[in-house]
């Protein structure tokens, strides 16, 4: 048997497994199919000729079963068409999953062969049957047609200017959706005047904007987009599709190529603008260190063809291709989720990719991963490929082992459509087909654009270095804009003179440019809930860090909410160790009245529940919490049933009019196993909800850095580069408890290291109360800031670490506590301490009645409370200062201290320097911590 009999028996058999599902149940094949088996079941009866012959037997036969019914068996003719028309059936079936292989998606080369095996020999067909009718045909939605005409459809549907990608999507639905509307749309595709005439303008502002700039700023980096300006038409076809579907508003984000072109040309900003940035001008409301032209964002307010208005966003991104990927996604969650109601239909993410940055950076992989799982879900995102082929001076058989830039997006069932970037109408089709499938199953879909990079990777490079003969073809090669302007010329007399207009229009336009005449004044943006919320805000001063704000909550309303926290629907079933955990809940609040970390982090968001403030809380186990301390989501043990205690709180707040606050509802979702990607979404939801209190927890602290890029780029350069504020909490659980070196350093001195300006808050809490007083200062500030705490582990269970309800009910957060157990008068040696050590240092200072030695915990870190600390150390004048750390020296927090504390003489006690945090042997770990204590003792 040779390879293509293989091919055509193994197609075969598919057909034959879909022939019996449609004899037994017609219904569950798709219509197509349908039409199909009774045609076939037609001829299989009547024949040719009409006349009626045996029945019943299966088309992936030879037709040379026995009789039946008495019937005469069908004849050897009757038998080679049925053969036929299931090699023709098979053939159309194998373009639907492989035809993208022979599109002509590229507009400077020849694709590779990658063997489509779609040629009419391989199933057992030949130029000899181009004229036989195959009720086949139907499958297409043509009918009954000759092979020439089934071929002729195939081609222009599955191997001309765009390939499709389709059939691996396992759900029929999606998939039948798909092809009917690919089969009967690209056959009968033909844009209006109108859409043809969009097409130009929009290619004309993109070519005059790359023009004007590369005439005006020559050798300036702009990251040019041409050879891809048909990304300018499709992303208005994009938005414009998306408004007349009742999209009201949409986030992109994208990295710096075409970025210029993009802010001009879709979202308004004016040209004045955008020279500005070249001029080197400095804008008047920029207050921190501000960032280059191609990566800052914009927001306006756009009308479409149609007249509806949308707002459409572009987000602002750093260098690292990618990476504001997740913060888009989490921004339209939290606008979805507050602003819509829940509804995504009316909010859309796109995300522009360049082909090396969606092929080879994790965090795509990251991001795709989210699409469907309930936490993180968007309602489905429109990713844009801009594939020049090159990603700097690499080329794409160097840059990836998939054959598609584009592949991630198979695993979420995702469609693809790869299309030619010199045919604006086959992007303008896949365009439009995007929206639709996006709004229709609420999932994602790719555009992979394939074009060209004209210039090198900026303006001022060469890309002949590296690829020499790609770019004697570029060189050669018209921009889309004029390859299509000659194409409307050649086509008929009303293109023409579309074209004619066109050109003169483009002429007349870009001397404008050139002339610096004033560009239409854009629309006036109209602000959302969210942009006013944002504008309630101010920034920060430095006194504001002087003293934090009372932080209290009324007793009454903390009972209530105490009250959620040890109560369970009746009827549910906890397991026996959670039902232990509500009595010692119930036992802290209303007997003891001592609570614990767990008990105090959960009143913490509980009170800010009731003032109408949502909290959202996502990573790693974070509903039990790692050390299972939290336990916010309970779980029936017979039913599995959950029960999230905090949205159950009963009765309500009132505000200062005395009218009651609509409770808030709390969010808390174990995350897929992704730190870089949780924690950039986390970040975009903060961004989109100034007033909640929005939570990334790692699993250990120290897995933290696999989001070091979110942290660098976003979290603490955000204000000063880019003038926005964000509150988004991060949660790091730190501590030296003899784990080893991936499970004990949260890596404090990297964040303290970013710090300055008042860019962000880093503590290290020791207090059941103080974690609840530094929660609610978050939101209670009338300014945002990012927090990162150095979370407990062990002192989650010490029996020390326990606070009196009534610290939760007045007071706020306390930035240094000072020494109560020893004698100012005779104190010689003042110990600095954060975090867990400060409870070992406390330990041996009374089993050894040391009073003249005092410890002082600094609760925050940055911003230095340098009044706070003076307060602290008034008494102990002529004491020693030591700082005490469990890090190795190089690590931890005495670096930063020796900067922020110049003028103070600071002996450290801890580790020595090491290359590794922590060790891997407990008996090692145990030794060196006593040493550590007792030196700092001696």
């Amino acid at each position: 048997m040779d390879k293509y009999s293989y091919i055509a028996n193994s197609d075969a058999a598919y057909v034959d497994q879909l022939y019996q599902a449609y004899r037994q149940d017609p219904a569950s094949v798709d219509a197509s199919w349908q039409t199909f088996f009774e045609g076939f079941d037609f001829s299989l009866t009547y024949g040719e000729n009409g006349s009626k012959t045996a029945n019943g037997t299966s088309p992936a036969t030879n037709g040379t079963a026995a009789t039946t019914n008495n019937q005469p068996a069908k004849t050897p003719v009757d038998a080679k068409h049925s053969e036929k028309e299931v090699s023709v059936a098979s053939l159309i079936k194998a373009y639907r999953s492989r035809g993208h292989l022979l599109a002509h998606t590229n507009p400077i080369r020849f694709r590779k062969d990658r063997n489509p095996r779609l040629k009419l020999a391989d199933y057992a067909l030949s130029e000899a049957d181009l004229d036989t009718v195959f009720e086949s045909g139907t499958l297409l939605g043509i009918g009954a047609a000759t092979l020439r005409e089934i071929m002729a459809s195939l081609e222009k549907i599955y191997a001309g200017r765009i390939g499709f990608e389709y059939m691996y999507i396992r759900e029929i639905d999606v998939k039948n959706w798909l092809r009917n509307k690919i089969e009967k749309e690209a056959l009968v595709f033909d844009p209006t005047i109108e859409e043809k005439t969009r097409f130009l303008k929009k290619l004309n502002e993109a070519t005059v904007f790359e023009n004007f700039l590369h005439t005006k700023f020559l050798g300036q980096k702009r990251f040019s987009l041409e050879g891809g300006e048909t990304t300018i038409p499709a992303l208005d076809a994009i938005i414009n599709k998306a408004a007349d579907m009742g999209v009201e508003e949409v986030m992109i984000g994208m990295a710096h190529r075409g970025r210029l072109n993009v802010l001009s040309n879709i979202l308004g900003k004016s040209y004045e603008s955008i020279f500005d940035g070249f001029e080197g001008n400095i804008p008047s409301q920029v207050q921190g260190d501000g960032d280059v032209k191609y990566h800052l964002g914009y927001a306006s307010l756009t009308e479409t063809p149609s007249g509806k208005m949308i707002n459409v966003k572009l987000a602002p991104n750093p260098s690292h291709l990618e990476a504001v990927n997740p913060v888009v996604e989490g921004f339209v969650r939290a606008q979805a989720d507050e602003e819509y109601k829940g509804d995504f239909t009316k909010i859309m993410p796109i995300l522009i990719h360049g082909d090396a940055a969606v092929a080879g950076q994790g965090i795509v992989y990251e991001v795709t991963q989210m699409a469907k799982l309930p936490g993180y879900q968007t309602g489905g995102t429109v990713h844009f490929v801009i594939n020049n082929q090159v990603g700097f001076t690499t080329d794409f058989d160097d840059a990836r082992s998939s054959i598609y830039c584009s592949d991630v997006a198979k695993i979420i069932d995702a469609p693809i459509f790869h299309v030619n970037g010199d045919d604006p109408e086959a992007v303008f089709f896949c365009a439009k087909l995007a929206v639709e499938f996006r709004e229709m199953f609420k999932r994602d879909v790719f555009i992979d654009m394939v074009c060209y990079r004209r210039y090198g990777h900026n303006e001022s490079d060469e890309p002949k270095f590296t690829q020499p003969t790609m770019y004697a073809v570029i060189d050669k090669h018209a921009n889309p804009r004029d390859i299509y302007n000659k194409l409307l010329v050649e086509r008929s007399e009303v293109d023409a003179q579309l074209a004619g207009g066109m050109d003169a229009e483009f002429k007349k336009l870009l001397q404008e440019r050139l002339d610096k005449v004033k560009q239409k004044e854009e629309i006036k943006y109209k602000p959302l809930r969210l942009d006013q919320q944002w504008a309630e805000l101010r920034t920060s001063q430095p006194a504001d860090f002087d003293q934090s704000p009372e932080t209290g909550v009324p007793r009454e309303t903390l009972e209530r909410i105490g009250q959620s926290l040890y109560t369970v629907p009746e009827g549910f079933k906890p397991l026996k160790q959670i039902d232990k955990l509500l009595r010692d809940r119930k036992q802290m609040l209303t007997e003891t009245k001592l609570v614990n970390w767990g008990t105090a982090e959960l009143l913490a968001y509980g009170s800010l529940l009731t003032e109408g403030k949502p909290v959202r809380l996502s990573g790693q186990d974070v509903q039990r919490g790692t050390f299972s301390h939290r336990h916010a989501v309970l779980h029936d043990q017979e039913t599995n049933a959950i029960y999230s205690s905090l949205n159950h709180i009963q009765g309500n707040s009132l505000n200062q009019e005395g009218e009651p606050i609509i409770p808030a509802s709390i969010q808390i979702y174990n995350s897929l196993l992704s730190e870089y990607g949780v924690l950039g979404f986390e970040y975009g939801y903060a961004m989109a909800t100034p007033h909640a209190l929005v939570i990334w927890e790692a699993q250990f602290g120290d897995f933290a850095n696999g989001a070091q890029t979110m942290i660098d780029q976003f979290i603490a350069a955000g204000e000063s580069k880019w003038g926005i504020q964000n509150g988004v909490t991060m949660l790091l659980p730190h501590g030296y408890e003899g784990q080893g070196p991936e499970h004990s350093n949260a890596r404090p001195e990297r964040y303290l290291q970013l710090c300055a300006q008042y860019n962000m808050v880093v503590a290290n809490v020791t207090t059941p109360a103080n974690l609840f007083h530094i929660m609610r200062r978050q939101l209670t500030w009338a300014f945002r800031k990012p927090l990162v705490i150095m979370s407990p582990k062990s002192l989650l269970r010490h029996p020390q670490v326990i606070s009196p309800l009534e610290d939760l009910i007045k007071g706020c957060f306390q930035e240094v506590i000072g020494d109560s157990y020893a004698d100012p008068k005779k104190v010689k040696r003042v110990l600095l301490c954060t975090g867990k050590i400060y409870y070992e240092l406390l330990e041996k200072q009374q089993a050894d009645s040391r009073t003249d030695v005092a410890i002082v915990r600094m609760e925050q870190l940055h911003p230095l409370p340098k009044k706070q600390l003076d307060v602290a150390l008034a008494q102990y004048k002529k004491a020693e200062l030591v700082w005490v750390q469990e890090e190795p020296l190089n690590m931890g927090c005495y670096t930063y201290l020796l900067r922020e504390m110049m003028d103070v003489q600071l002996r450290p006690v801890s580790r020595v320097a090491a290359a590794s945090p922590a060790t891997g042997f407990a008996k090692i770990h145990t030794k060196e911590q006593a040493a550590l204590v007792a030196k700092a003792f001696e």
